[in-house]
């Protein structure tokens, strides 16, 4: 099979990135997914000596964490359609944080945040400390991609055994590189689907979990909406979430953009909808929240993540199966929060650490 071509960032790599050789002494180790959980995985496995390869379909890495950019609306006007801020609890997000904000990756989110119900605006409960990547949630997927062989374009549909190896294959059949470790965080029903050949007992354990869609919306007004918050849990209705992008931190440009995010039942509902009449309806559950008359907004946009949220999440943070090399990592299997899946991430390539010493 002729080698895939694939846009590539990192140090040096060439754009027509073609299968790399066993080297013979560390192993090569495929990353499928390039969110936060596949990228912390392949840099800590990285930090190891292994020669790792993130693959991602999409054109940035971020996974879920992706900033949309419409040079439309002028310079610096971005959307945060996916993960809108993280928090922190961990002493290992902590420490990575406190890194990242040396470095101008992420900044705290000081926003007032409160809860919409049938009753009116409600102050949100406890005090959190939120963070958000700058100038956008995407940033900090691009500072890891930036130190590893990231392959970007690449849609892998199937993993073949091929003697002590393994073989990836995109969509179009072609060799992506043959590995002897893969690591799938890809979302469940994705990474069921790729593990089945291969892996029937991990697979099985991928398909347990229930993912739930979000359909978001991103609109921009020429005015500023007039409410004294910037983000909001919406207690009644379709929508479960607002925000006012355009107050997070490096993201203060005109014109006055929000991020709608509609709850996990509406969303399975509507989930093969046209994105026209959802836009349509949540715009007017926005409007119909806030207790506002509503306007036009100037540009709209609604994007559907088919898998958003796990149902039930898995309890053990991830999994690997020493024996073949094949392990898989996510939100999906560790709580649904970005740190859960950064700490997924986390305690896969540890488990492969382990494994390397025996």
């Amino acid at each position: 099979m002729r080698p895939s071509r694939s846009r590539t960032t990192g140090h040096g790599k060439s754009k027509n990135a073609s299968p790399l050789p066993m080297d013979g002494e560390a192993p090569r180790i495929a990353v499928i997914g390039a969110g936060i959980s596949g990228l912390t995985c392949a840099t800590e496995i990285a930090k190891l000596g292994c020669g790792v390869s993130v693959l991602d379909k999409a054109r940035g890495p971020g996974g879920r964490m992706s900033t949309r950019r419409v040079p439309d609306l002028g310079v610096g006007a971005d959307f945060d359609h996916g993960a809108q801020y993280f928090t922190v609890r961990s002493p290992e997000l902590s420490s990575r944080v406190e890194q990242w904000s040396s470095e101008g990756v992420v900044a705290p989110w000081h926003g007032r945040i409160v809860a919409l119900g049938p009753d009116g605006v409600e102050e949100s409960s406890g005090i959190t400390r939120r963070v958000v990547g700058t100038p956008g949630m995407n940033a900090i997927c691009q500072r890891l991609a930036a130190g590893l062989d990231t392959r970007l374009g690449v849609q892998v549909s199937s993993i073949e055994s091929d003697g002590d190896a393994w073989t990836v294959l995109d969509r179009a059949g072609d060799n992506v590189g043959t590995f002897e470790k893969v690591i799938c965080t890809a979302p469940a029903p994705q990474t069921e689907k790729l593990l089945r050949g291969i892996a029937p007992e991990l697979a099985d354990r991928a398909a347990a979990v229930q993912m739930q869609p979000c359909w978001s919306v991103l609109l921009a007004f020429d005015a500023p909406i007039p409410v004294d918050f910037d983000g909001a849990f919406v207690n009644h209705g379709p929508l479960s979430w607002v925000a006012r992008t355009s107050a997070k931190p490096a993201r203060q440009t005109p014109p006055d953009r929000w991020v709608l995010h509609a709850g996990p039942s509406w969303s399975e509902a509507h989930l093969e909808d046209d994105a026209e009449p959802v836009v349509e309806a949540l715009v007017a559950a926005f409007f119909d929240a806030l207790d506002a008359r509503p306007s036009q907004p100037a540009w709209c946009k609604g994007h559907r993540w088919r898998f958003a949220l796990a149902q039930n999440p898995l309890a053990d943070g991830c999994f690997y199966d020493r024996r073949l090399g094949i392990g898989a990592c996510g939100d999906w299997a560790n709580g649904n929060r970005v740190e859960g899946a950064f700490l997924s991430g986390l305690r896969l390539a540890q488990e492969i650490e382990r494994a390397l010493d025996r």
